[in-house]
């Protein structure tokens, strides 16, 4: 008779690399729209000279993305800033041109009757 002890499979190793962890989401971006719309708006009109409408609703998008989206600040801060310095721009352009401009025309206007 012999001495048969249970054996143990042997498991072969497994050598094949662990699987790649999935790609991190943009830090903010798919869970802070209205920042991200604010940010993107206040860039858009300093680089694409958008002068009354677009500043205003970027700024209005990111104070609401500050206060609703707490990991959003930063993106909606950079669009508050953009977006106020070009409505800032386009209120100071709009000043003087109004002041250079209606002297001006009431200087032809008194001409023309006068």
């Amino acid at each position: 008779m012999t001495n048969t002890a249970p054996t143990t499979p042997t498991v072969a190793a497994h050598t094949a690399a662990p699987a790649a962890p999935a790609a991190p989401a943009a830090a903010g971006g798919l869970h802070s729209p209205l920042s991200l719309t604010s940010l993107v708006l206040g860039i858009a009109s300093v680089a694409l000279s958008f002068t009354f409408v677009v500043p205003i609703v970027g700024v209005v998008l990111g104070v609401l993305g500050r206060r609703r989206e707490p990991e959003g600040r930063t993106m909606a801060l950079i669009g508050i800033i953009s977006s106020g310095v070009m409505l800032l721009g386009s209120v100071v352009l709009l000043v003087v041109g109004l002041l250079a401009a209606v002297p001006i025309g009431l200087l032809g206007l008194f001409q023309y009757f006068g």
